[in-house]
């Protein structure tokens, strides 16, 4: 436990750093790398097979959220939408979450090639615990929590 304290504090240190300096998305992805090396303990070895397959997976995923907020913002006011073209709407969403899933099964298959499975159980968990800890540390910066 002493070990992961000052990990911790040097998470929340650099997330309250990133909205004082540059570009947020690349100071996120820096601790984001960071917290998960960390968390699923990653040799240097895995690490280097790791990362091109788990950055290219998160290339697809952001190209499929790119595509869903077109979908839904490039269209009239949902409200305005006739039956039909919300039928439509509603059957890309669909088609576009499908998709999702699929990359998302296809990146748990290739990445239990480059380390086992239990290292992919911690970074599920990683992902899901960075995302908690971006958001509360956005929170209380906003006043919200």
């Amino acid at each position: 436990m002493n070990k992961k304290l000052p990990i911790l504090i040097a998470f929340l240190a650099g997330i309250f750093w990133i909205q004082a300096q540059g570009p947020v998305r690349d100071r996120i992805k820096t601790l984001k790398v960071a917290f998960i090396t960390e968390r699923v303990g990653l040799t240097s070895k895995e690490a280097q097979q790791f990362w091109p397959i788990y950055n290219e997976h998160e290339a697809v995923l952001e190209d499929i959220r790119q595509r869903e907020r077109s979908e839904l913002h490039s269209r009239m006011p949902l409200q305005n939408l006739s039956d039909g073209d919300a039928d439509a709407l509603l059957n890309n969403l669909l088609a576009l979450q499908f998709e999702k899933e699929k990359a998302d099964r296809q990146f748990i298959t290739d990445i239990r090639t480059v380390i086992p499975a239990k290292k992919v159980l911690l970074l599920l968990r990683a992902e899901e615990d960075f995302k908690k800890q971006l958001l509360q540390t956005y929170r209380k910066r906003r006043g919200g929590g």
